[in-house]
């Protein structure tokens, strides 16, 4: 039996198997709001025999956004614009429904940039860019405008943006609500000693760096209903001699434990232009597996992981316990469809594609029959 197709339970959310879509920005919003671009992309997604969609980084603040074109949940156009998104594809989902999660995140020092296909460099405040915030006054990037070192009352009111936006989440039915802790914004800059150099409560020790992210997630958990799973994705390690690294992330996962959080989402780097990754297959799989054996709690791996029996073999050798994939689901949109055939195990397909499934592989759909006139 295939342990990739197999069930697992995240907090009070069990998935029917261990295939995650990542979160993937799309900076296709308008002021924040979901367009007709989620609907269909997300769409295709719901339709994929994933066990977990989680819907792509979304600002909790208009500063918080990292393009002008980022997806948004910080006011009630937002929710709404994402509620008619999230209604088609209940309608379309095959039964029964792929879960559903968002990832809620902050760009703090990486906010006020281009989209990608627009060079993806910071925009200049008197061409519409905006005033980025930061744990340190202390750019991304040599040459881009300094960011503002967040006060007491801005820490505040990034606990308090956090919460507003999972309380709207809820609302909106996600199962799931995934924390941006990674690739270098907002909460990773905390934790990360490469962009955080404050001097007070929120700086120097890694107690001191963790605490607005604990604060942050402590703060969402209590905002959230007990049935909601709420996690953190999380880059491992920087890349960088002298920044975040593996230790501090199993020691901030121990944290996460402790107060409650789901699961982990293991991915890494980000925070610097220094970092140098050694890219390869799975080449993130390693850092996922360390914090799992150390702390026991379910976690998640990404990073090229593209080929089923790869995936397969991660999830049965223990080394994490569910395989998130997003470039590779953007090329291949039934990619747990052709996993599942080829680990001999089943997935859930809607019915007008039932007549889809390839000769010789009879129950690929489950118990599906299909008259043809």
């Amino acid at each position: 039996m295939s342990q990739l197709f197999s069930p697992l339970a995240l907090g009070p959310l069990t998935l029917p198997n261990r295939v995650v879509i990542a979160p993937m920005c799309q900076y296709s919003a308008v002021d924040g709001n979901a367009t007709d671009w989620h609907l269909v992309h997300l769409g295709r997604l719901a339709l994929s025999g994933a066990g977990l969609l989680i819907v792509e980084a979304t600002a909790v603040s208009p500063e918080g956004r990292i393009t002008p074109g980022c997806l948004g949940l910080y006011n009630d156009a937002n929710e709404a614009a994402l509620a008619r998104v999230l209604q088609a594809l209940r309608a379309v989902s095959p039964q029964p429904a792929m879960p559903l999660a968002i990832q809620l995140g902050h760009a703090g020092r990486k906010a006020s940039s281009h989209t990608p296909w627009d060079g993806g460099q910071q925009i200049p405040l008197d061409a519409g860019g905006w005033l980025a915030q930061a744990p340190s006054a202390l750019p991304h990037i040599d040459g881009e405008l300094p960011p503002a070192a967040m006060d007491d009352a801005g820490l505040q009111a990034v606990v308090d943006d956090f919460v507003a936006a999972a309380r709207r989440a809820a609302r909106l039915g996600f199962q799931a609500v995934e924390l941006h802790a990674a690739h270098g914004y907002l909460l990773h800059q905390f934790l990360s000693p490469i962009a955080n150099q404050r001097t007070d409560a929120y700086g120097g020790s890694l107690a001191n760096r963790m605490r607005l992210p604990l604060q942050v997630l402590d703060a969402v958990r209590a905002a959230l209903p007990d049935g909601v799973a709420l996690g953190v994705r999380l880059s491992a390690t920087d890349w960088v001699d002298g920044g975040w690294d593996v230790d501090q992330s199993i020691a901030f996962s121990r944290a996460l434990k402790d107060r409650g959080a789901d699961f982990v989402h293991i991915s890494s780097g980000g925070v610097s232009p220094r970092q140098q990754i050694p890219l390869g297959p799975g080449y993130q799989v390693h850092l996922a597996e360390a914090v799992r054996r150390a702390v026991g709690l379910p976690t998640l791996a990404v990073g090229l992981i593209t080929e089923p029996q790869q995936a397969e073999a991660i999830v049965a050798e223990g080394r994490a316990d569910a395989i998130a994939i997003a470039r590779g689901i953007l090329y291949d949109p039934h990619w747990p469809w052709h996993a599942a055939a080829a680990l001999g195990a089943k997935v859930v397909a809607p019915r007008q594609y039932w007549r889809s499934q390839p000769r010789g592989m009879a129950g690929l759909f489950g118990d599906v029959t299909i008259g043809m006139r």
